[in-house]
């Protein structure tokens, strides 16, 4: 059987797999209609909203407008001001557990990542609920007893756009980040490093 890398570098992979949640999106969010070729792309990252092009925002409000969706405001989202700080914060912790070495370290920061990954998807959840629920009464277009919540994750046909909700490249990336964190736990637990 193939060894394991050392405890303290599979932390410091997983540290890095954390600070990748910088640099791609963690979830995408994508709109399949005959009137839109090649769909509408939004991404969710870490510390902001982007998508397909710089219009996608624009766009998507637009759209929203017709069904009596609120339009989307990144500056109003207050976890893309904090979450960056809570990573930065798992970051560090990171850095100081993989220099300690000890295997509560890398125990406790696998399930303080697991918790927040879990907070955030509900978080993500209640953000998706209110903005397919909260419907102003005054649309244009009225459909009776229909909601337009995208899925948390899989696909849903939402009119007539196909709308499909998955992890993007930071998602799988926290990820990876997690399974490391257990595997530097294991490893530090097996007592067989030097």
């Amino acid at each position: 059987m193939k060894k394991l890398p050392s405890s303290k570098f599979l932390m410091l992979l997983a540290v890095g797999c954390l600070s990748a949640l910088f640099f791609f999106p963690l979830w995408q969010i994508r709109l399949d209609a005959a009137q839109f070729p090649g769909g509408l792309q939004l991404h969710i990252w870490i510390n902001k909203v982007s998508g397909t092009d710089k219009n996608i925002i624009q766009n998507i409000n637009i759209l929203n407008h017709y069904i009596g969706m609120q339009p989307i405001h990144p500056d109003s989202i207050p976890e893309l001001k904090y979450f960056p700080l809570i990573n930065y914060l798992m970051i560090a912790l990171g850095l100081v557990f993989a220099w300690l070495n000890k295997s509560v370290g890398f125990l406790s920061w696998t399930i303080v990542l697991i918790l927040l990954g879990i907070l955030g998807l509900y978080d993500f959840y209640l953000w998706l609920y209110d903005y397919g629920h909260n419907l102003d009464p005054k649309a244009p277009i009225k459909v009776e007893g229909m909601t337009y919540m995208p899925p948390l994750l899989g696909k849903k046909d939402l009119l007539n756009f196909k709308v499909q909700s998955y992890p993007h490249w930071g998602g799988l990336f926290l990820g990876l980040a997690t399974l490391l964190g257990g595997l530097a736990f294991i490893k530090s637990k097996s007592g067989k490093e030097k």
